[in-house]
């Protein structure tokens, strides 16, 4: 199977691991993802059960993820996961 790869400053070949969900069961909700993601990829989603509020966030634009991880490295409950994209 052939991935997309990306190339780094020192030429070197890598492949970038695209978000794919995020758990809802393990999310708190706390917004550290929503706010390093500069690519409007993420949005917040409440839940509303029994008069508690619960907020925790959901991918909105898929397709506007570069691939950074920059969400899942931030995330505390490790809610986030990445595949790399077939070609």
């Amino acid at each position: 199977m052939a991935y997309i790869t990306g190339l780094r400053r020192d030429k070197s070949e890598y492949t970038p691991q695209f978000i794919k969900s995020i758990d809802a069961e393990t999310c708190i909700g706390c917004g550290r993802c929503y706010k390093v993601c500069v690519h409007n990829v993420l949005a917040f989603e409440e839940l509303d059960e029994d008069d508690s509020a619960k907020m925790f966030m959901k991918v909105e634009n898929p397709g506007n993820c570069i691939g950074c991880q920059a969400c899942g490295r931030t995330c505390s409950k490790k809610s986030f996961s990445f595949e790399p994209v077939v070609l």
